[in-house]
């Protein structure tokens, strides 16, 4: 029917497949068929590792089917070098058995794609990522008989966004694609999360390449290797939440607080708010914000300083699992 409502676009918003398998889980309690997950825990870096294993897991959590890690470091608001570092060497170990996974050999021919705004500090994590990544290419193309043992070609580029440029990123991408002929590509993108503990705390790598509507630019085209022709890797961090998560987030918690205070007899308090469900929740609040025209993108005020930090813990884990003569244990040295 035409005047339908369509609840899907009240959804809760996350780009991250392992708040996607939480929220899945919590009607059910309990584990989801077709997605493996394991989780590790060391000194304060927690990896969890999610599988999604067919078609039946991919619909459950609205994820394309393949391997996703996740790692999730709340120290990394406190400017630890130390930790950044440990980070770095991590991201790179994982990064390394993506690399594994795709049979992608250590001669392979590598693009790094850098999406996003630079002019938007939340989105400028994939430019700030191209600009401290070792490109070696053209060492290849014109002078291969001097390039030491131990690096693979490399290129990087920022295709910048529509608004800008008034072309697609994919297409951008794609005729680089064409033109070069890499054997893989990395896609860098900033991401919307649902938490706002996992704002600038998190990394995601993902084997399934970036589809329409992930990434806080809301792209119409993704990078996947359907697209592409070659295999496609994404690194995304979460730099916002949107505003309307935050606020029915916050619905939730006061809900569930009275709940406890009251003994379960919360409708005197909240009336109607306590009898909704999530998703006519979520609708109450966008239509509070509908007067703006769009949600609300939220980011914490030291969106600066992190967006560098993380930047450089990317590029840097880049470098030592592209390139075997960069130590893998020993990132911080490679690190702008």
């Amino acid at each position: 029917m035409e005047n339908e409502l369509d609840l899907q676009k009240y959804d809760v918003r996350t780009d991250l497949a392992l708040e996607a398998k939480e929220m899945a889980e919590a009607p059910q309690g309990g584990p989801i068929p077709g997605i493996q997950s394991e989780t590790t825990e060391d000194n304060g870096i927690t990896v969890t590792q999610l599988h999604v294993q067919n078609e039946q897991g991919s619909q459950a959590i609205g994820k394309m089917v393949g391997h996703y890690v996740t790692i999730e470091v709340p120290g990394l608001r406190e400017g630890d070098t130390d930790l950044q570092d440990r980070v770095a060497t991590q991201f790179a170990k994982h990064f390394e058995e993506f690399l594994e996974r795709l049979s992608i050999n250590k001669s392979a021919r590598v693009l790094i794609v850098g999406l996003g705004n630079w002019n938007v500090t939340p989105d400028a994590l994939g430019p700030l990522v191209v600009e401290n990544v070792m490109v070696t290419r053209h060492y290849f193309e014109l002078m291969p008989d001097q390039v030491a043992p131990g690096y693979r070609p490399v290129s990087a580029v920022a295709p910048g966004v529509l608004g800008i440029t008034g072309i697609e990123s994919s297409e951008i991408v794609h005729g680089i694609v064409e033109k070069t002929k890499p054997d893989v590509v990395i896609a860098i993108d900033a991401l919307a999360s649902k938490a706002v503990e996992r704002v600038n705390t998190t990394i995601q790598i993902a084997d399934t390449g970036i589809h329409p509507g992930s990434g806080i630019g809301n792209k119409r085209k993704g990078l996947t290797e359907e697209i592409l022709g070659v295999p496609v890797i994404a690194i995304g961090v979460p730099t916002v939440v949107y505003a309307s998560t935050i606020v029915n987030n916050t619905l939730e918690m006061m809900r569930s607080h009275f709940d406890k205070q009251s003994g379960g007899n919360t409708d005197q308090i909240l009336g109607l708010v306590n009898q909704m469900d999530n998703n006519e929740r979520l609708q109450l609040v966008k239509e509070v914000l509908s007067p703006l025209g769009h949600d609300l993108l939220v980011t914490p005020k030291e969106i600066d300083e992190f967006i560098e930090d993380i930047a450089n813990i990317i590029a840097s884990g880049l470098n030592a699992s592209l390139h075997e003569a960069v130590d893998t244990d020993n990132v911080a040295a490679y690190t702008h």
